[in-house]
């Protein structure tokens, strides 16, 4: 699949890369801060809110970049090899770029099983664990279950609450500090979930289709149900067999609403939308895919309002 063609991008790459690190001597910490390093955007807004001005918190991947491919840079490697922390969505998430970027870091902290290593799936309500065996036939499946478990509020919740565990660890005397950042982060999310279960309780049992298995968590959380996907398989490109059969459903069961995520095409989805009336919206699933979404609260308040001007707009 597509992760097998990432492989080949590194050999050479760390080649070069292996001589830079080794070169490379690392920085003092800001004023003793920890240095985070996060795989994705989202991960890295939740340890910003805990870590406050005690951490420097960066994500190898951007929130417009589709989190399974991420391009090996050179900068990637030299950042992890001065990180204290790596928080990683796991689940198979970053198997096709992460790993190898870990361990030509050289930096023992944060190697898989180290105390620095952190795996966030740990801490998450995981849904669409397979039971049976896992193929490649089936496209690209997690056999862990569904790694975009953050679209969840409550997710986010028991992350944040393992980040300050995590952080106390470290820094035990800032504990008080991180316990103060998580008692005001909990507070904020439970105001604002109040909101965002207001707004979409009109809309509560709509029905979707969406590009990619991204939304399992969100759908569930805000009571809609995703009944179809422009891919045939997790990975597949649109098949024009699956795309006719895709339409067929949508109109059997009015479905008007096709989410795709950023970094898809939309040919295929504003085709389908053209035959079944349906309004294609771009959803962001993680914070920075629009210059706006700047923290995880602003991640939801993007989604819910994208979604609510298309139900209303479909009716």
């Amino acid at each position: 699949m597509r992760h097998d063609k990432l492989h080949t991008r590194f050999a050479a790459l760390f080649a070069a890369l292996t001589l830079i690190c080794a070169l490379c001597t690392p920085p003092a910490s800001a004023a003793g801060k920890l240095q985070i390093m996060t795989a994705t955007t989202d991960l890295a807004a939740l340890a910003k809110e805990i870590g406050g001005d005690k951490v420097e918190v960066e994500s190898v991947a951007r929130g417009y970049q589709d989190p399974h491919f991420v391009e090996a840079k050179p900068s990637f490697l030299l950042k992890l090899r001065h990180a204290d922390l790596l928080i990683v969505v796991g689940l198979e998430l970053e198997i096709g770029w992460l790993p190898p970027l870990i361990t030509q870091s050289t930096n023992p902290k944060i190697q898989v099983g180290a105390p620095g290593y952190f795996d966030a799936s740990r801490y998450a309500r995981i849904l669409e664990i397979p039971t049976g065996v896992v193929t490649r036939a089936e496209g690209d499946v997690h056999p862990l279950g569904n790694p975009h478990y953050w679209l969840d509020p409550e997710n986010g919740l028991r992350i944040a609450k393992g980040i300050q565990n995590k952080l106390s660890e470290m820094h035990p005397d800032d504990a008080a500090y991180f316990a103060q950042r998580y008692d005001d982060f909990e507070k904020r999310i439970k105001q604002a979930d109040e909101k965002w279960m207001t707004e979409m309780k009109p809309y509560a049992g709509r029905k979707i289709v969406t590009y990619h298995r991204s939304w399992p968590n969100f759908a569930e959380y805000f009571h809609l149900e995703v009944v179809g996907y422009v891919e045939p398989r997790p990975g597949i490109p649109p098949s024009p067999q699956h795309t006719v059969e895709l339409i067929r459903l949508m109109k059997q069961e009015n479905v008007k609403v096709i989410a795709v995520e950023p970094y898809f095409d939309l040919k295929t989805p504003n085709a389908i939308a053209r035959e079944t009336g349906a309004k294609v919206v771009v959803l962001m699933p993680s914070v920075g895919g629009e210059k706006e979404i700047t923290e995880y609260f602003k991640l939801f308040d993007y989604d819910i309002a994208k979604l609510k001007q298309a139900f209303d707009e479909t009716k």
